[in-house]
């Protein structure tokens, strides 16, 4: 099974970063999405505060598969604290390198690009806390460290 271990940013980091997609262009291995998200998948990941603080865990599994140049995710979250979301995700791959993607809880379209192990995803996320949903901006970077392990930071 494939792994992708993960870590979301809550309030306050998204966006932050100064490399971009370019300067990884020859990496290994080289990252296909549609090689990679391609059957079960399991991912885990954390949630921390402004300040770098854990606030939570959670475990997704995944289903993925592609016919073409359109591709489906599906995501099932369970956080530590018993809460359960999931996500569907419908990606187009619009040229060699470049997809775009949607999602229910995603404003908008979501931009993604390829260059040799790493994924460049940008987007809005509607982030429920409390009573109030927030739209946060998420520079998505993905990183391939081989055929079974992709590594993600928001």
């Amino acid at each position: 099974m494939k792994w992708i271990l993960a870590s979301l940013l809550s309030l306050g980091l998204f966006g932050c970063g100064s490399h971009n997609i370019e300067q990884y262009e020859g990496t290994m291995p080289s990252l296909t999405l549609e090689q990679f998200f391609d059957g079960e998948l399991k991912a885990y990941g954390l949630v921390l505060d402004r300040n770098g603080g854990l606030t939570r865990r959670f475990e997704v599994d995944l289903v993925a598969d592609w016919e073409g140049n359109k591709g489906l995710i599906k995501e099932w979250f369970i956080f530590d604290d018993g809460e359960k979301t999931t996500r569907v995700w419908e990606l187009t791959k619009t040229s060699e390198n470049t997809y775009e993607g949607t999602a229910g809880d995603v404003v908008g379209t979501a931009e993604g690009t390829i260059n040799g192990s790493a994924l460049y995803w940008k987007y809005e996320l509607q982030v429920p806390v409390g009573d109030t949903v927030y739209d946060l901006t998420l520079d998505d970077w993905m990183f391939l460290f081989d055929e079974q392990r992709l590594f993600n930071k928001n």
